[in-house]
């Protein structure tokens, strides 16, 4: 849709205003958040740089967790989602080839499963076709934000499409900022960011594998680095192997027999003979937490927001969180005839978030540092804590419940499952 057509074909509230919500990024957060709105009355303009199927087509897998799962069967799409992606229903944690294995199932919960493994153009592909048949939201694609304005009231954005050739403004009473980790949209707004970059990287790659996964996601923390393997569809296996910066980017471009079979030995046999389907590629690990969330008229979601260590797999989950808590807040303000835009409104958002997502950047950070360390010690005391997780049934639980982010509060949406 051309942006000068917006003004007309959207029905706002209020002379003045191209819609209510703008969200730049096309990404699964921001997807997440336009779906979560669908019904919600407001007027939606969703934004992506990026081609849909360029966007669709990146070769990644993610944890997807139960509290995520509930989510999106409050969006209703999930009936959509689950027959394109694995449910795993056993975790099996162990420190490199200590025997002291800690292994979890649905009965420590009470549930049907552990978690699920998308692929990333399973998840995007479904989340777009729903947002193309949502009559609340115009979606532009591919679009891209040239300049941002704040004022008392409102933000205009000055937007550049392909094919146009005068720049178009948008005038929105809400900006949601869910554009990535280098966020142009939290640049812009002057919104500091605070953390590191980790001493390491991650090697990505997806194996066939000659023994059944049997429905488990396997992590095997090594001083290097942990090693995560999630099961796919197809008895193949979705590798996030972390290990020093040299280290990784040596194992990115090694011979494919050679990378083999250090897997294999990284994974004593577990899953019998390997093999390599597709390339590898590598990513740096960091961790970032935004000062702010929000300022008048603007929330950052996802990795816009924060940015955590790979293990355990909670990065996704915490941009879905974001956009189920977010939707919640703005819906139970407009019902109210609050100003969505308003920072006390979306101070409620971040109390919210921002707490909860501290919890999980302390928790990957601590089992990355703990487990990537050879020091006696530091050694000794994180077995002692594999013993206590596999022999206190309390201790169990609640790590599984921060795992599958069945703690803290839960969005409305996953209440309606």
């Amino acid at each position: 849709m051309a942006l000068e057509q917006l003004a007309e074909t959207l029905s706002t509230p209020q002379l003045g205003y191209d819609c209510d919500l703008a969200i730049v990024g096309g990404g699964i957060a921001g997807l997440t958040l336009a779906c979560a709105l669908k019904d919600s009355g407001l007027k939606i303009i969703l934004m992506e740089a990026k081609p849909q199927s360029v966007a669709a087509a990146k070769g990644q897998a993610y944890n997807i967790s139960l509290l995520s799962e509930r989510i999106f069967q409050g969006i209703g799409i999930w009936e959509k989602i689950l027959p394109q992606i694995i449910t795993y229903r056993h975790i099996r944690l162990s420190d490199a080839d200590h025997p002291g294995v800690v292994q979890f199932y649905p009965t420590d919960l009470g549930t049907d499963a552990l978690g699920y493994v998308a692929e990333h153009q399973v998840l995007l592909t479904c989340l777009q076709e729903l947002v193309q048949n949502c009559p609340n939201v115009s979606w532009l694609c591919p679009a891209e934000v040239t300049k941002v304005e704040y004022q008392a009231d409102a933000v205009e954005l000055e937007v550049a499409t392909v094919g146009e050739i005068v720049k178009s403004k948008i005038r929105t009473r809400l900006l949601i900022g869910a554009d990535g980790a280098k966020s142009q949209i939290r640049e812009s707004a002057g919104i500091r960011t605070r953390g590191w970059q980790y001493w390491q990287s991650c090697v990505v790659a997806t194996i066939k594998t000659e023994k059944p996964h049997n429905n488990t996601a396997f992590e095997r923390f090594w001083p290097s680095g942990p090693t995560g393997i999630l099961p796919l569809p197809g008895n193949r296996c979705r590798v996030v192997w972390t290990a020093p910066h040299a280290e990784a980017e040596a194992l990115r471009v090694l011979d494919e027999k050679e990378f083999i079979e250090k897997l294999e030995r990284r994974m004593g046999g577990l899953l019998g003979r390997l093999e390599l389907e597709g390339s590898r590629f590598l990513f740096k690990v960091q961790l970032m937490q935004s000062d702010r969330y929000t300022l008048p008229r603007l929330a950052l979601i996802g990795d816009a927001a924060h940015c955590c260590h790979p293990v355990g797999g909670q990065g996704i989950n915490m941009g879905i969180r974001d956009a189920g808590a977010l939707a919640e807040i703005i819906q139970t303000a407009h019902q109210k005839g609050e100003d969505i835009g308003d920072i006390q409104v979306l101070k409620r958002y971040e109390t919210w978030r921002k707490r909860e997502n501290l919890a999980i950047l302390g928790f990957t950070d601590f089992l990355d540092r703990i487990f990537s360390n050879n020091w006696l010690p530091v050694v000794a005391m994180r077995r002692f804590g594999l013993w206590i997780l596999r022999t206190v049934p309390p201790i169990k639980v609640y790590a599984l419940q921060l795992m599958t982010g069945l703690r803290g509060r839960p969005p409305q949406l996953a209440s309606r499952c």
